[in-house]
């Protein structure tokens, strides 16, 4: 029986002009590491939404890891006095955040039945334990020492985590801001122990109201402090769809971190990063 020719692969119905020989270039898959990234997905069970459950939380630390790019940057610049770029990166956040907002309705086509298929094997595994999250909400503003003590173990992390701790946040670098434009800004706000949480001052609520009773010549603080708004407004709507998410999945039912679930991300809502630029819309 005669040897069959080994067929040479045709080009012939590829768009003009596209590479097709990637033995000696970079792909789009070798670019974007697909190889590896695909390969992160390694259910601990056999059922069949563990799968989405991974993707949702691989997906969402991604994103994190942009808005933390981003916001690192943003208060790079707004050091520097320098608020143009900064606006542009505190956008983006707030995209992002309407992304990661979204992706609840996708994790929520899971129903409970589901979820309990697989829940069991996730051990003490939990959002909670999130460090990319802690670093946002470090850099926020949110402020809470003991909350690095589930990184202890991870040195690398920890100390990361600790050194977003220590620094000025996000608002802390506005106020400083403030204070160097001309603001009477009390030093209690701009002198103090920046890992410690901050507590809402008259003097910041005070500047922020001038600058909304005058947006004309403080045009640049007013868009800042609208960015501000968006970020947080854009943050609380993610907290309330994961807190909907969770209790549509699990009821009241336990964090698999140990936290009390429902109960948790319910007083998290409670929480504002930027309190001043929010009680100053009553005193207008």
């Amino acid at each position: 029986m005669p040897e069959k020719k080994a067929q040479k692969p045709t080009t012939a119905n590829l768009p003009e002009g596209a590479h097709s020989d990637f033995a000696e270039s970079m792909s789009y898959g070798d670019y974007l590491s697909l190889d590896s990234l695909l390969a992160s997905q390694n259910p601990v069970s056999g059922e069949h939404d563990e799968q989405l459950f991974i993707i949702i939380h691989q997906a969402t630390e991604l994103w994190m890891k942009l808005i933390l790019h981003e916001l690192h940057a943003a208060v790079t610049c707004i050091r520097a006095d320098d608020l143009a770029p900064a606006f542009k990166m505190l956008a983006r956040v707030a995209r992002i955040q309407s992304q990661l907002i979204q992706s609840w309705s996708v994790l929520s086509t899971m129903t409970p039945a589901d979820y309990l298929q697989f829940r069991d094997q996730l051990g003490l595994s939990s959002g909670f334990q999130s460090y990319q999250y802690r670093e946002i909400e470090f850099l926020l503003g949110n402020k809470k020492p003991a909350l690095l003590a589930p990184h202890r173990h991870k040195p690398e992390i920890h100390d990361r985590l600790e050194a977003v701790l220590k620094a000025p946040s996000l608002y802390d670098e506005v106020l400083l801001l403030l204070a160097r434009k001309g603001f009477a800004i009390d030093a209690a706000v701009t002198d103090r122990d920046w890992s410690q949480p901050y507590a809402a001052s008259p003097s910041v609520e005070d500047a922020w109201l001038q600058i909304y009773q005058q947006p004309e010549t403080h045009w640049e603080l007013y868009d800042l402090a609208e960015k501000l708004v968006d970020q947080e407004d854009s943050f609380q709507q993610w907290r309330f769809r994961h807190l909907k998410t969770v209790s549509r999945i699990i009821g009241h039912k336990r964090g698999t971190g140990g936290t009390s679930g429902v109960n948790y991300l319910s007083k998290a809502l409670d929480y504002s990063f930027f309190p001043e630029l929010w009680s100053v819309r009553t005193a207008l």
